[in-house]
């Protein structure tokens, strides 16, 4: 299979190979393509758990088990607070 690349990506590939850890393109781009599958399969799990998790809420508003948006926002105040107070706390807060 003959690909032709981008400048951009061909000069990439010729980095990686200068730095010793690939022999030739051809192991660049299969490195390349096993990570992509990675990402794409992490991302499908993702994905998947997403939609269970929109399915169980959808499921809980429809038996009327929600929280007040009020309520919501204070709890979501209260845990901003407390992490500022950790963060000045620990010298990681900056203003």
């Amino acid at each position: 299979m003959n690909i032709e690349l981008q400048g951009e990506y061909e000069q990439f590939i010729q980095t990686r190979i200068a730095t010793g850890r690939y022999e030739n393109a051809e192991d660049v781009i299969a490195k390349a393509l096993k990570l992509l599958e990675e990402w794409e399969k992490g991302y499908q799990e993702w994905e998947e758990e997403t939609h269970k998790k929109i399915a169980v809420g959808l499921a809980s508003i429809e038996r009327g088990d929600v929280i007040d948006s009020e309520v919501v926002m204070a709890r979501l105040s209260e845990k901003l607070r407390g992490c500022s107070r950790a963060c000045e706390k620990n010298s990681l807060y900056v203003r």
